[in-house]
C-alpha cells in the first residue's frame, strides 16, 4: 500500500493555544486537513462504526449524545453534542485523567473537505512533561489512516499504525509530526528549550524509543 507521507506532512496544519474551558485556563492541540472528498463522506467515514474500525479503531457504544464510547485499548467517554455533516464533542477520558475532543467539518473552496480536530488538555504533569505533541502525533497517525481510507477504501487491517510507526518509514513520520508539534508550541508560547526537551521525549516514546508518556 503506497503511503504519501510527504503529502500528509503538507497538508496538516497544526496550532497550539490558551483557552479557557470550564472554568479552567487549558491548551488546545488543533490539527486540520483538508481531503479530496465530500463533507457528507467525511462525515460518515469517521462517524460511522463500520467505517472507524477500518482506519481508526473498533468503537463500541452510542454514538449520539448523552452516549457513552469506547475506543478498543484506547479511551472511552461520553458525546456531548453532535450536529450531523457540522461537529462532532466528545470527552476523552483516558488512564485517569480527563480531556476533550472537538471535531468540524466543512466544504472547502475547491469541492473537497476540511476536518478541524481541536483537543483540549488541562495542564497538568502530563501536559508539562510532554506537551502537545503526546496527543498530537498520535491524532495524525489517525489523520494518515483516514486520507488512506478515504483514497482506497482499503480495510484497517492492511496497515496496522503501531507496526508502521516503528519502521523506519514510521520513524521518519513520527519525527517530522513531532517536530512540527514541537514548532507549534513554540508558536502558541513556549519556551523554545522547554518545548524542545517535551516535544523529543514524545518523539521518542512514538517512535518506541522511551516508555509511555501516559
Amino acid at each position: 500500500m503506497s503511503i504519501d507521507v510527504a503529502a500528509h506532512l503538507g497538508a496538516v496544519a497544526r496550532v497550539v493555544e490558551d483557552r479557557v474551558h470550564e472554568g479552567q485556563k487549558m491548551r488546545v492541540v488543533i490539527a486540520s486537513r483538508a481531503y479530496d472528498t465530500t463533507v457528507d463522506d467525511l462525515w460518515d467515514a469517521v462517524t460511522d462504526k463500520a467505517r472507524l474500525v477500518r482506519w481508526f479503531a473498533e468503537v463500541d457504544g452510542d454514538l449520539k449524545p448523552g452516549g457513552r464510547f469506547q475506543v478498543k485499548n484506547n479511551a472511552s467517554g461520553t458525546v456531548l453534542s453532535c450536529v450531523p455533516q457540522k461537529s462532532v464533542s466528545v470527552t476523552w477520558e483516558f488512564g485517569g485523567a480527563v480531556s476533550w475532543v472537538n471535531l468540524a467539518f466543512e466544504p472547502t473552496k475547491d469541492g473537497g473537505a476540511l476536518l478541524t480536530l481541536e483537543h483540549i488538555c488541562p495542564l497538568n504533569p502530563h501536559w508539562e512533561k510532554f506537551g502537545p505533541g503526546a496527543v498530537g502525533v498520535g491524532w495524525e497517525l489517525g489523520l494518515l489512516g483516514l486520507g488512506m481510507h478515504i483514497r482506497s477504501g482499503e480495510a484497517r487491517d492492511k496497515f496496522d499504525e503501531h507496526a508502521w510507526g516503528v519502521s523506519e518509514e514510521g520513524k521518519s513520520f513520527v519525527s517530522a509530526t513531532g517536530a512540527g508539534w514541537i514548532a507549534a508550541d513554540i508558536a502558541g508560547g513556549e519556551d523554545a528549550t522547554a518545548a524542545t526537551k517535551r516535544g523529543q521525549l514524545t518523539i521518542a516514546f512514538y517512535r518506541g524509543e522511551a516508555s509511555d508518556p501516559t
